[in-house]
């Protein structure tokens, strides 16, 4: 943790600021660190700015109209005049070497010059990065195909799209006493709780730390402090539609820039397990999406457990289910071939994200198709181990949130062990461990399980059945999750 020292304030000799300034930032140590110095009409002039975070074009406009400045105001100050000569619509006055260091690093252009005691910071950033593009993970069949970038200002801009509200807020605060990084609240005013944008707005502003490594999840877990707990209590999204709805609904938004995935606070446990897509179809369509999703979740969490306990006590099987269960036996324990199988497609999974795109898909199929085959000729797999486990994947895919889908395989291999050791009590035990877990979370004040735990009946309903978009109404300044939230 570094000390937070006192502003230093511009003097009137530029050479004296020249040194200071040029010693901090390390011009002519660092190549991209840029110094242009010039003088007009017999007055010297600095310009400081960082190579591959600046306009180039504008740079060079400004240098042909201060060079072309012949005619100056004699009622006007050579820094008055220079100011008025500069054609561009932000530009600030800056008092102190800090803030002065702060813009050339962060993309910014500052003039300063001789005799005078501030200087002028123009915002002529030009970041380098890629298009808005859809992202993988949240991909729809219906709807806009543009996603966040690493830009914060593309990222505010992709939501001032959607949201034209003269409310919409978008704070800039900064994090990192070394990497200063930029971190955008985003929220409507009067419409989020003003205890809620407090509360994140002074956990951000109470982080006291060299430089966020990770950018986004560094800060999620300086803000939250969840420690070992598993569960997402933030939820993530890259498109700007679901997070612009969010902020409809009263959610306090973080953007990190170098981030393409934006935070949204709070998010119970139903946050992450909604998608876009069930909001682009008809209300029937939506909900029947909603509770494939949501077979699919708890599939990826119960079904294998629950395989095991039908196998170890096959006597509660009716006849007309007799055929469930291994008829065969094998030299490795039921419970442990699952653990062996699931272990596995995680390291498939793993391994096709670290492999080139153009040999992952057939890599996968490869490895599903024949590993498990030879897996279950040589017997080292039962055949339903095999399909048991592929249904319970299949499920943790069908989670819109890979943090969610992370946090619910941890939980189903506890409840698989408690089952595996003492049976229909351990199965038991764990699913309700499992759900008093849940519901002993809270996110920023807000209970994770909610509105099932503590129960809401208005709010349940909207989680049950996708209705229909006349029937969904905002809360000002109220916790909601309406069809607008996804």
């Amino acid at each position: 943790m570094t000390t937070k020292k006192e502003p230093t304030k511009l003097t009137n000799k530029l050479v004296t600021n020249a040194h200071t300034i040029s010693d901090r930032i390390g011009y002519g140590v660092s190549f991209d660190v840029g110094k242009r110095v010039i003088f007009v009409n017999k007055v010297e002039v600095n310009l400081y700015y960082v190579n591959g975070l600046t306009d180039t074009s504008f740079i060079q406009r400004f240098l042909d109209d201060l060079i072309g400045l012949e005619k100056v105001e004699k009622n006007k100050s050579m820094f008055k005049n220079i100011e008025d000569t500069i054609v561009h619509q932000s530009v600030e006055i800056v008092l102190t070497f800090e803030d002065v260091i702060k813009k050339v690093l962060s993309g910014l252009i500052v003039v300063l010059v001789d005799g005078e005691d501030k200087g002028l910071a123009v915002d002529v950033r030009s970041y380098p990065g890629r298009g808005p593009t859809e992202p993988d993970t949240e991909r729809v069949v219906r709807g806009s195909r543009d996603g966040f970038t690493e830009n914060i200002i593309n990222n505010t801009g992709l939501i001032r799209r959607r949201i034209r509200d003269e409310n919409l807020r978008n704070e800039i605060l900064q994090v990192g006493e070394s990497s200063k990084t930029d971190v955008c609240l985003s929220y409507i005013e009067g419409l989020a709780h003003a205890e809620l944008v407090k509360e994140v707005r002074d956990r951000i502003t109470g982080i006291h730390v060299d430089g966020l490594t990770m950018t986004d999840k560094k800060l999620e877990e300086f803000i939250l402090k969840q420690g070992y707990n598993p569960f997402p209590l933030v939820r993530y999204s890259e498109r700007p539609d679901v997070v612009a709805n969010h902020i409809l609904e009263g959610h306090v938004c973080i953007i990190v820039d170098t981030s393409p995935s934006v935070i949204i606070t709070p998010a119970t446990y139903y946050h992450h397990m909604q998608h876009a897509e069930e909001f682009r179809q008809t209300p029937t369509v939506g909900t029947f999406l909603r509770w494939c999703r949501y077979i699919g979740i708890f599939m990826s969490v119960f079904l294998l457990p629950f395989w095991l306990l039908l196998c170890n006590y096959p006597e509660v099987l009716p006849k007309s289910l007799s055929y469930i269960g291994p008829k065969e036996t094998s030299n490795i324990p039921i419970y442990l071939q699952l653990i062996i199988a699931d272990m596995g497609i995680e390291f498939l999974r793993m391994a096709s994200i670290h492999t080139p795109n153009a040999v992952s898909t057939s890599m996968g199929i490869i490895a599903a198709v024949l590993i498990g085959q030879v897996a279950i000729d040589v017997g080292l797999f039962q055949p339903e181990v095999v399909l048991y486990t592929a249904v319970s994947m299949i499920g943790s895919y069908a989670t819109p949130s890979y943090e969610l889908a992370l946090a619910n395989k941890l939980a189903k291999f506890f409840i698989l062990i408690l089952t595996a050791i003492l049976g229909v009590k351990g199965f038991m035990i764990g699913s309700t461990l499992f759900i008093l877990f849940l519901a002993s979370l809270n996110t920023l004040n807000t209970p994770y399980f909610w509105p099932f735990i503590p129960f809401d009946g208005r709010a349940f309903w909207h989680l049950v059945i996708r209705t229909k978009a006349s029937e969904s109404q905002h809360q000002k300044g109220g916790k909601t999750i309406g069809d607008a939230t996804i």
